[in-house]
């Protein structure tokens, strides 16, 4: 660049249709950048006119603090609706026109949602995103299991303090609702029973009824979907703010495997605490019938006890608790699942927990069915 730029020149031309033409001469360069704004400011012409023609001919040097003001006028004319053109731009300018894509920016912006994506396309990419969702979902399952295993094989690595805490809190919290549901739920079930029942002269078999539900079915899936709403949303959601806080990328920077460090105390608390609460939900049930059987049929205590003892078979509990313990399993592995799915954001968290809940609820249904299958073969 000279050391001595020329005076700013700006002259303005009328144009038939209410164009101009404004012809530019001297130095456009930082050095007086100023003075050209100022110039292009006081020309009331301009503002009026509905296309601006700049004529850069007379243009002796021009730099990129130039450049930008002249696409600084060119947006400002193109925002108000009017037209604008660049006329006699030097060879050695060229190369800054093609480096700020002057073309392109002197098109006007098109506002609008973008196509929509045509339906192969939309099923290739959802069949993608589910096969991505499948492979990392049998990964955490086998990272789960081999904690699990490692866990079995040196039980001193187990973090026992938060293992009484999740037991405490899965468990022995969750009984006052799990034993109501429960008594309501074996309440109601005697009470349309002996509706039917009344009309044969049946009514004692009301406490077979009710004894048999709640142990074969409704005991342990009643009190798999409570937990899950309980205990499952709240995994998703600790291990989800973890995963925001990344929280769980520090304790894989120190070494620690967050599988084994998160998942495996909560695993083993539900594994604890579900079969128990099992326990209790099929007595509240059984409670919840003699109840009804007692003050609405007038049966006895000791006969309602006695048909419910003699219809219980220890094979029938013994289901009953391995379907806890595979519910509790589903419900654990589940919630800790969807709270490692967990992505930045508050929404992608309440996404997680709602997730965790409904498909735990979905697998332990899914599992219950399967264990009435195997059982008719």
């Amino acid at each position: 660049m000279p050391d001595q730029p020329s005076d700013a020149k700006m002259t303005i031309e009328h144009l038939p249709e209410g164009a101009c033409r404004v012809r530019l001469g001297g130095h456009l360069s930082s050095d007086q950048a100023v003075l050209w704004a100022r110039k292009w400011a006081a020309e009331e012409e301009i503002k009026r006119a509905t296309r601006v023609e700049v004529d850069l001919s007379d243009i002796t040097y021009l730099d990129t603090a130039g450049l930008a003001l002249l696409l600084g006028w060119q947006r400002e004319v193109l925002d108000r609706g009017g037209r604008f053109a660049f006329a006699g731009v030097a060879h050695e300018s060229t190369g800054l026109f093609r480096l700020a894509d002057v073309e392109r920016l002197s098109r006007p912006v098109r506002m609008g949602l973008p196509p929509p994506d045509s339906l192969p396309v939309k099923v290739g990419a959802l069949t993608i995103f589910h096969l991505v969702r499948l492979k990392d979902t049998l990964g955490f399952f086998g990272a789960t299991m081999a904690a699990l295993w490692q866990s079995v094989r040196q039980p001193h690595r187990i973090r026992w303090g938060d293992t009484m805490s999740y037991i405490e809190r899965a468990g022995l919290d969750a009984m006052p609702i799990v034993c109501l549901i429960s008594y309501l739920l074996g309440g109601i079930m005697a009470f349309m029973g002996a509706v039917q029942l009344q009309q044969f002269g049946a009514a004692i078999y009301v406490a077979d009824l009710v004894g048999l539900a709640m142990i074969r079915e409704l005991g342990p899936i009643m009190t798999a979907i409570l937990v899950a709403g309980r205990s499952g949303s709240a995994f998703a959601g600790e291990i989800g703010a973890m995963k925001i806080n990344e929280e769980v990328d520090a304790l894989t920077t120190m070494g620690f495997n967050p599988v084994h460090f998160l998942v495996i105390p909560k695993l083993l608390a539900l594994l604890v605490s579900l079969p128990l609460l099992v326990c209790f939900a099929d007595l509240a049930g059984i409670l919840g019938g003699m109840t009804v059987g007692v003050l609405m049929l007038n049966l006895t205590i000791n006969t309602y006890v006695q048909h419910t003892v003699s219809m219980i078979t220890l094979s029938m509990v013994l289901v009953s608790m391995l379907k806890s313990l595979v519910f509790a399993l589903l419900v654990a592995w589940v919630g800790c699942l969807r709270g490692f799915q967990v992505e930045a954001g508050a929404e992608s968290l309440s996404r997680g927990v709602t997730s965790a809940v409904v498909t735990s609820i979905f697998m332990v249904i899914f599992a219950d069915s399967i264990f009435n299958v195997i059982q008719t073969m």
